[in-house]
């Protein structure tokens, strides 16, 4: 009887070792994806509208509501800083990781952050269509802004955009420290522009918060069509 458990559990194991990254961003895609409507819905109702007012109030602790807390250097910076959701930066980095895959001769990889990119792009302009919600009131920004606020495209962008290129890159380095790094890099930098959008006013915590939630989810959905298209590729013929 024990021969035949170990004989049952044993493959099962296996495919638990080699599969737990497409596990894991299977539970991230689906986690994100819940995690986005709920908080959609959340912050329709008024508790949700009072804590995102309570969390941009707290930032703004002088009478003068369009400065935000700390020094004078940590406004300067995180308006330089929160340019690294934005498009034209995103492209540029974009670019430069698509060269590196195409070295490497992994042009799926190098399709799939195309498709992550204009993806997001569509699901930030069309979410915040549908969505249609203000941003918070002049008074407190600290950038000019024009589009709705719901989610928040930065945030967005920058989940989808970094965690997919780290994603795809870290599979092209060996060492599981090397894969750390690369990880935890993209994942600061979309933490960082994401914080950046709340300090400086131009979003609602709740929009930075849902565009997180589903830029992780499309970085998931993106990194998993790479890993298996890259498992069918490497497949032997028969």
């Amino acid at each position: 009887m024990r021969i035949a458990a170990g004989r049952l559990i044993a493959p099962i194991v296996r495919v638990a070792r080699t599969e737990i990254g497409a596990l894991a961003a299977l539970l991230i895609l689906a986690g994100g994806v819940l995690a986005f409507f709920d908080i959609a819905e959340d912050s329709a109702q008024p508790g949700g509208r009072r804590m995102d007012m309570a969390v941009l109030r707290w930032l703004r602790p002088s009478p003068d509501l369009s400065d935000p807390r700390g020094p004078p250097w940590l406004a300067h910076a995180a308006g330089e800083l929160t340019a690294l959701g934005g498009v034209a930066v995103l492209v540029v980095v974009a670019l430069i990781a698509i060269g590196f895959l195409v070295l490497k001769r992994r042009f799926g990889s190098a399709l799939m952050v195309i498709v992550s990119l204009a993806g997001g792009i569509a699901l930030s302009e069309g979410l915040k269509g549908v969505f249609g919600r203000d941003r918070p009131p002049e008074v407190y920004r600290a950038l000019e802004v024009a589009n709705p606020s719901f989610p928040s495209g930065h945030a967005l962008l920058s989940a989808a955009a970094y965690l997919t290129l780290g994603s795809l890159l870290a599979g092209a380095l060996d060492g599981k420290r090397h894969k750390a790094y690369v990880m935890g890099a993209a994942t600061a930098l979309a933490l960082t522009v994401g914080l950046t959008r709340v300090y400086l006013g131009v979003h609602w915590a709740s929009d930075v918060l849902a565009g997180w939630s589903l830029g992780a989810a499309w970085a998931m959905a993106c990194w998993l069509a790479s890993y298996f298209i890259e498992r069918v590729r490497r497949r032997p013929a028969g």
